[in-house]
């Protein structure tokens, strides 16, 4: 059948440019491969000339693929199933790029793409060490080809094709619509499903090309190690590798904190960190990177720790490889608010990690013993002990958060039931805030010790001011901001302050090994620097999180009817804010002035809340929207607003919106009437006549004994037993009868006093959700989080400074 309204060709092309990228990288590898084996210089320039060549195509094929694939979705060609399941035209042109990363297949050619670059600059500055290491590289993009490939051999799946129709895919494969050769003209068709509304962030725009990139960075430290396993020349590579190590913690560690920037910026959870089981698996293989370059500088100054660096740096990847398989098999999916499902790729996925665990761990272990070893241990005086003991330390905390995040890969492996509790936050928070400890106390005093050995009297003394100044501090920060966390007890409380201590012991410590260490020099500061900016990270977390107050504490006696399972959403943590009446908050006076869509889809809600601070009348206005599901789901995403201050963010997000349910209000009034004492049922509960006011003169009405006026007091009983009061008025104006009717929000019901029956009042009962517009609003105060970004920027700034010194250093090995 002839088709009419289809684009075929963008899809030739780039499933061409998939199919030449695989071979490519193919021959990459081969050809390096034979060139780290050849005998003589001719053999090994020829077959390195011929790899070479073969990976400038795959990067080119890459790059030309990645463009295919933006072409299509930019151009909304909606009968290639990426644009539509992933893509619609009320998507704004900054999101177009997320909708690549938000397929598998996609975040894969990202990651490719990286990859080919860094292999780019590895081909121009490796040096002798080129063909081993290209030899790994090249098969990594062999790999990641096959991701995107989109074959079967018999009826084994290998990879997503990106390019495939919808008619094409498995799930339409008989539906009717595609017997039609105008399929295209179809409504369903018209559009696509949209771009999932939690990425539909400016954070996400750059976290994932940033993450990615220190995902493919992982590769190049190993393949330094595999090649130094290859050429057996276990330590010739260091140096070399030193910069890259650096590079690839430092651009994974800012993608993680894009990720934590992104998770404060959009999601409810109300933070920064939630041990998300994908935060964690991008976290754990950092740690890992971090001690492997901590050991890898102690190697290169002394001659220690070799073998500890090649387990540290092949477990770096092999770690991002098994993130890739929990974020991506599915098995995630009960635990994670933003882990993939299951494509039908998990046995290439878990093949992904053997095709490197195994002969990586098996040229490691047979030369174990050839790799470089001191026999004498470390002086307890000298800088490549706490070192080393610091790196154990860092691999021992990723240890415990792979195991933890692992829980339901062993559920499902052995059909157990293990989780780490109900309160997963403390269950990680109670093991880590020990490590927080010990990190902060190494990083102060490990700088101040020198390699192989530290005269005692020295060390004390250069120490001795640092500690005096942060004893004093510490104690001043903990009284000052009033730091009494006591939910979990004195004993986490103590933690908690010891870490504080330790995290500014770091800062100090670190600051003046600069100014009497190092004489002020910060082009060799770079370590100094980077723990630093750890240190105010760890302040800022152990503040922000342990001073997190909620300010949206509902005192209206308006109580939403959610959901009771969902902790977030407690009626009483909610404020409720009706439009134009001003609500006392806390602190602040909060008022919801309307509801506003700027974006010409309309899928996007503003909300605005004017705030005012009752202590000095200072207004500033909050913004958090709400998201319309896309991809045929119902519901709505949150996108939470803040207020910074230097000190502190107010952080606000809308939990519920009466325009939600908004629709034309053709509700009445029934009428009933009734004695003093007389029920009224209505659809969730019943209503009680109690008393009767004449000219009631209160906060709500003011009429004198000159008025002529009626005030009914009617108790309001909901099916879940809680209870409301409901005080509707009737009232004489002139010769005509006026009606105040009272609205119980809580119950979407209004009731009105509309006049007397014989000796019965006449109550006039109407249920509509589109009475008065109102949002139910959660506000936390985030008290010196500003520490922790300044702190992230700072530690990044002390890794390119290592980094670039530690280039020029590497010399021409």
């Amino acid at each position: 059948m002839d088709y009419i309204g289809e684009h075929l060709l963008p899809g030739k092309i780039g499933h061409f440019f998939v199919t030449l990228s695989f071979a490519a990288s193919f021959v990459a590898m081969i050809a390096y491969y034979k060139a780290s084996r050849a005998k003589n210089m001719e053999d090994e320039l020829r077959w390195r000339k011929l790899g070479r060549g073969a990976f400038a195509i795959n990067i080119f094929s890459v790059f030309t693929v990645f463009a295919t694939v933006y072409y299509i979705i930019s151009n909304h060609l909606f009968e290639y199933n990426f644009a539509w399941e992933h893509s619609s035209k009320a998507l704004d042109m900054k999101y177009l790029l997320s909708c690549i990363w938000e397929a598998q297949e996609g975040s894969f050619l990202l990651w490719t793409m990286w990859q080919g670059v860094l292999g780019g600059i590895l081909i121009l500055t490796a040096k002798k060490w080129e063909a081993p290491v290209m030899m790994v590289m090249s098969f990594g993009q062999f790999c990641l080809a096959t991701m995107i490939i989109g074959i079967y051999i018999s009826n084994a799946k290998i990879g997503i094709n990106p390019f495939l129709l919808v008619r094409q895919m498995e799930s339409f494969a008989n539906a009717p619509i595609f017997q039609r050769a105008d399929y295209m003209s179809i409504p369903q068709m018209q559009d696509g499903q949209g771009l999932n509304s939690l990425l539909q962030n400016y954070w996400m725009v750059i976290h994932p090309p940033v993450l990615f990139l220190g995902f493919a960075s992982t590769i190049v430290p190993f393949a330094f190690v595999m090649a130094g396993l290859v050429k057996k020349d276990y330590s010739g590579w260091v140096k070399m590798a030193i910069p890259w190590t650096l590079f690839s913690t430092c651009i994974l560690g800012t993608g993680i904190m894009m990720g934590g920037a992104w998770a404060y910026e959009s999601l409810s959870f109300g933070g920064f960190w939630a041990w998300d089981p994908v935060e964690n698996a991008s976290l754990v293989p950092w740690l890992v990177m971090v001690a492997g370059l901590h050991t890898l500088v102690v190697f290169n100054a002394t001659g220690h720790s070799l073998r500890a660096t090649y387990l540290f740096l092949i477990l770096g990847y092999i770690l991002i490889l098994y993130s890739t398989f929990l974020t991506r098999s599915g098995i995630l999916g009960d635990t994670s608010v933003h882990a993939f499902v299951d494509s039908g790729m998990n046995v290439q996925l878990v093949s992904f990690i053997f095709v490197f665990l195994v002969p990586a761990t098996v040229m490691f272990i047979r030369d174990y013993k050839k790799i470089p070893h001191i026999v004498k241990e470390e002086n307890t005086y000298s800088r490549e002990f706490w070192m080393y003991i610091g790196s154990l330390v860092l691999f021992l905390s990723a240890l415990f958060i792979m195991i933890a995040t692992s829980l339901p890969v062993f559920n499902k492996a052995f059909g157990t039931q293990w989780s780490v509790g109900e309160d997963v936050t403390f269950a990680y928070n109670r093991i880590e805030v020990f490590i927080a400890i010990i990190l902060g106390l190494l990083t102060a005093v490990t700088q101040y010790l020198k390699y192989k050995d530290t005269p005692k009297k020295v060390f004390y003394k250069k120490l001795m001011l640092p500690t005096i100044i942060a004893v004093a501090i510490a104690i001043l920060v903990s009284v000052i901001e009033k730091i009494n966390y006591n939910k979990y007890g004195p004993g986490f409380l103590t933690a908690i302050h010891l870490a504080l201590f330790g995290a500014i012991y770091s800062v100090i410590a670190n600051g003046g090994y600069i100014w009497s260490g190092l004489n002020g020099k910060l082009k060799v500061a770079g370590a100094s620097v980077a723990h630093i900016g750890f240190g105010l990270m760890l302040v800022g977390i152990l503040i922000s999180t342990s001073k997190k107050a909620l300010l949206s504490y509902n005192t209206t006696g308006i109580n939403l009817n959610f959901d009771p399972k969902d902790k977030d959403k407690n009626p009483l943590e909610n404020i409720t804010l009706v439009a134009g009446v001003k609500t006392d908050m806390g602190k602040y006076w909060a008022t919801y002035t309307g509801e506003d869509s700027t974006n010409q889809f309309g899928n996007i809600s503003y909300y605005h809340i004017i705030m005012e601070r009752k202590s000095d009348g200072e207004l500033f206005n909050l913004y958090p929207d709400l998201v319309k599901a896309t991809k045929g789901m119902q519901g709505v995403s949150q996108n939470p607003d803040k207020h910074h201050y230097w000190n502190k963010d107010i952080f606000s997000y809308i939990n519920y919106a009466s325009n939600l349910e908004k629709s034309k209000d053709t509700a009445q009034y029934k009428l009933y009437p009734v004695s003093l004492g007389d029920t009224v049922y209505y659809s969730n509960g019943y209503m009680v006549l109690k008393n009767t006011i004449r000219n009631p003169n209160n906060k709500k009405y003011h009429f004198t004994d000159k008025d002529t006026a009626l005030m009914a007091e009617i108790s309001v009983i909901s099916r879940d037993s809680m209870r409301y009061t409901a005080n509707p008025v009737f009232y004489l104006k002139g010769n005509s009868l006026h009606s105040i009717p009272d609205t119980v929000f809580a119950q979407n019901m209004a009731v009105i006093l509309s006049g007397v029956v014989g000796n019965k009042l006449q109550i006039g009962v109407k249920e509509s959700p589109n009475l008065v517009p109102f949002v139910s609003l959660k506000v936390y105060e985030f008290p010196h989080i500003n520490i922790l970004w300044i702190g992230t920027l700072i530690m990044i700034i002390g890794f390119v400074i290592s980094m670039v010194r530690r280039w020029r250093l590497r010399g021409s090995v």
